[in-house]
């Protein structure tokens, strides 16, 4: 837990804001003098002229590795070089981020299983989804391994006991009692572990050689293809749009997502229904993993498209003013890509994520203006292709340019600028108030306690109204969907700051006349003075590894 560390405990009493210590005194209205310069700096004016900019036809929608892009990235840099930030990666604001863009050959992917004496053929987008970077044929036994979690501090393993190597592994989705809110998987919620690339890791790393998805079969919510055809144009986007990946991932084996049906077929020599193998694992919290007997599965996979492109990570930094906690890092982040220009239309991604990107930039500005600077090294990063599976963030901590174990916390910045209101891909799956207007969600406090304090601390003088929802959501996976993500799978204290979805979302009316900015001015003061207690604190945020059910 936050364990603050500050002195002058009665002042703060009596203002009703954090506790500080004598050196960064509360002045007026409740912000530390010593920080009370950048805080001020915070306009409106400035976070619409960015948001205005960033989303405008001249940069294409910014799509990955596309011209649009590659003028917000040199944007960036000059901003970040006005501001008086010093790169980050050695004498340059730039990270590379290797890529590769492909396009699957649909006719040459496909699963096939050999059971019984006969073979049945699953087909690419009508039975079988995904993709990959580099072709692959693997034909091997396959093996049920439940939900594919090896969860210690949950006392959970669906691998304990069985022998997956050099075999295919079929699992579930999601996690054991998504469904009950006293289950120690983070209740109504999602853990770290409902993640497909982290089940992909935990397969690989217990020697299999290909793994299977299939969408639980008691779920209660979209599987992963139903939610994301919620979206007007999800899936013509999915087939449409070249998907792209990192030229070297930890995951080094192949991952396709099957349906309802082929998982059934699959799993008949279990000799009971999928339902049936899902409701004891639920009801007991005990695997079900068994080994198939008598089923080969081949995975096929094959490329029409494949070309390798670099994209950046734009990071500056404000080095700490202590000579020891210097080296620590607190990390404020947002990613700039969106969906550009296809199928002769320009997404303008102003919401997504022109807001988050501007309020970084705005950061940037504020804490260089200060007069003084926090003890600890601020990193203000921009994430690279984030619309294409968080794929900067993930690059970053795998080579971060400062050690990734002394990044104290991330403030991730996306969407943060609308009203929450219902749309498709929320409908029947989440509340929403009537009135968000003042609204902000913070995603992923469970996992930091001591994160949300502090951010509700500073809220007594900004006066947003907070809400953890997202928190207890299992429906959307909300909690794997940005760039905090990776770095909450290193256990830093991760959160994402997000004011919510609307029917603009991944729309072409995602533009930047409909941004509340006053309330992102708001937001961005908050982090403003979140980050300013992080970075100039005697205590950070500790990550708890295993987070009792959201807190309403």
């Amino acid at each position: 837990m936050y364990r603050m560390g500050f002195g002058a405990a009665a002042i703060a009493a009596v203002l009703c804001v954090p506790a500080m210590g004598e050196e960064a005194r509360p002045g007026r209205g409740g912000v530390p003098e010593r920080a009370a310069g950048g805080y001020s700096a915070i306009q409106a004016r400035n976070l619409r002229a960015d948001t205005t900019f960033l989303a405008s036809e001249a940069l294409d929608g910014r799509r990955s590795l596309a011209r649009g892009s590659e003028a917000a990235i040199q944007f960036a840099v000059a901003e970040f070089a006005k501001a008086g930030l010093k790169p980050a990666a050695g004498n340059s604001y730039l990270q590379p981020v290797p890529l590769i863009e492909y396009r699957v050959q649909p006719s040459g992917t496909q699963v096939s299983l050999e059971s019984g004496g006969r073979t049945t053929t699953w087909k690419y987008f009508q039975d079988v989804w995904g993709g990959a970077p580099n072709e692959f044929r693997v034909r091997a036994p396959v093996v049920f391994a439940g939900y594919g979690i090896t969860a210690p501090e949950f006392g959970y393993d669906d691998y304990a006991g069985l022998d997956v190597r050099g075999k295919i592994v079929l699992l579930f989705d999601h996690e054991p009692q998504e469904g009950n809110p006293s289950s120690v998987f983070n209740g109504l919620g999602n853990t770290r572990h409902a993640n497909s690339l982290v089940k992909v890791l935990n397969a690989q790393k217990h020697g299999a050689v290909g793994v299977l998805l299939a969408a639980e079969p008691n779920r209660k919510h979209p599987s992963t293809q139903d939610r994301m055809a919620r979206v007007p144009g999800g899936a013509v986007r999915m087939r449409r749009l070249a998907p792209q990946a990192l030229a070297e991932s930890e995951a080094r084996i192949p991952l396709l997502t099957v349906s309802d049906a082929a998982a059934a077929e699959l799993l008949r020599p279990a000799g009971k229904s999928p339902s049936a193998l899902q409701a004891a694992m639920d009801r007991d919290l005990k695997p079900a993993s068994t080994v198939l007997a008598g089923s080969v599965v081949e995975m096929r996979l094959e490329l029409e498209e494949r070309r390798r492109g670099v994209s950046h990570n734009v990071l500056g930094v404000l080095e700490g003013s202590d000579p020891v906690l210097k080296s620590e890092t607190i990390l404020l982040g947002a990613h700039y890509d969106h969906d550009g220009v296809w199928n002769g239309d320009f997404y303008p991604g102003a919401d997504d994520n022109a807001s988050g990107t501007a309020a970084v930039l705005e950061l940037a500005r504020a804490f260089a203006a200060n007069s003084l600077r926090p003890r600890r090294t601020l990193i203000f990063a921009l994430f690279a292709a984030e619309e294409r599976g968080l794929l900067g963030a993930y690059h970053y901590v795998a080579q971060p340019p400062r050690p990734i174990e002394q990044t104290r916390a991330i403030i991730n910045f996306d969407m943060i600028g609308r009203n929450e209101t219902p749309s498709p891909q929320t409908d029947g799956l989440i509340h929403i108030d009537e009135d968000t207007s003042n609204q902000l969600n913070l995603i992923g406090t469970n996992y930091s306690p001591g994160y949300r304090a502090a951010v509700e601390r500073w809220n007594r003088v900004v006066g947003l109204d907070l809400n953890y929802k997202w928190d207890a959501d299992a429906a959307l996976n909300v909690y794997q969907r940005s760039d905090q993500f990776p770095f909450a799978l290193r256990d830093i204290p991760a959160v994402w700051w997000f004011t919510g979805f609307h029917p603009d979302y991944h729309q072409t009316t995602d533009t930047a006349d409909r941004i509340n900015y006053a309330k992102m001015e708001k937001i961005v003061r908050l982090a403003y003075l979140t980050a300013w207690e992080f970075a100039d604190g005697d205590r950070v945020p500790e990550f708890v590894s295993r987070p009792g059910p959201p807190k309403p």
